[in-house]
């Protein structure tokens, strides 16, 4: 069976490329079930929702142990200067150097603040964190980012938690044909078909949370949230046919021979 190359973000690999949240589970269990479905070796952990001074046993981070990476994020953070504190608090406690950045605009939308994202990722690029940067599907705002050191880039295809799946695959397409660095789909994905068109674009991955978490059976949808990316790799280097406005026979019309009546047993007159 073929298998899917691992993803190189930084100094780090990661052996899946599908990477997945860690909240708006019921319950940790449900959490602990569906990850281990997923085939992820990398979750994101909200630094400021780790809950770090809880008995042992008790923490986000007892649940998970330590069969994944762990990529803390800046989730809820509308600063640039509360980002840079979350993620130099995330690398003070242990948990990692990686930091997936978020330095968002407002409530109501969830989305990236450009500025004051493109100055967080230089300043913690330039402070050696490996940055992956979640931004708009701004092709502009994308290469910026690269230049100003992120490690990853990650657009939305959707606004967060929307479960809109790929909204703008042209910008996208731009992005993904400019990047040096792995672009990696975040956040709106609502099903496996969003997954399986994000790689089929050319994402390097798909990061997402609410799609398996708020599914009905998160652990059947981590399950085809893995296939799904798995079908879109491989879908993406086939080489697919080409779009046509009428049918074309899947058998050849041409160089057919026309059998004898007798030969299909009908009587000759």
């Amino acid at each position: 069976m073929r298998t899917i190359p691992p993803l190189q973000v930084g100094k780090y690999t990661f052996a899946s490329r599908l990477l997945v949240g860690t909240g708006k589970y019921s319950d940790n269990e449900t959490m602990k079930l569906a990850l281990a479905e997923s085939g992820c070796d990398v979750v994101t952990v909200a630094v400021r929702r780790a809950q770090l001074a809880t008995p042992t046993g008790g923490s986000l981070l007892d649940h998970l142990g330590s069969q994944y990476q762990l990529l803390p994020n800046t989730a809820g953070c509308f600063t640039k200067d509360d980002a840079l504190r979350t993620a130099r608090l995330g690398r003070e406690l242990g948990i990692s150097d990686m930091i997936k950045l978020e330095v968002l605009a407002d409530q109501q939308t969830l989305l990236p603040h450009p500025t004051q994202t493109l100055e967080a990722c230089r300043v913690l690029a330039a402070e050696g964190f490996t940055v992956l940067v979640y931004t708009s599907d701004d092709p502009v705002l994308a290469l910026e980012l690269e230049s100003a050191g992120a490690a990853a880039v990650m657009p939305a295809g959707a606004p967060i938690g929307s479960g809109q799946g790929i909204l703008n695959r042209n910008s996208l397409e731009i992005i993904l044909e400019r990047a040096k660095v792995p672009i990696i789909i975040d956040a709106g994905v609502g099903t496996a078909s969003d997954v399986t068109i994000a790689m089929e674009l050319g994402a390097a991955g798909v990061l997402l949370n609410t799609g398996i978490a708020g599914a009905a059976d998160p652990v059947a949808m981590a399950c085809a949230m893995r296939h799904a990316l798995i079908a879109g790799w491989w879908a993406a280097r086939a080489g697919r046919i080409g779009k046509k406005r009428y049918a074309n026979a899947s058998s050849p019309l041409t160089g057919l021979i026309t059998p004898s009546r007798e030969a299909v047993g009908i009587p000759g007159e």
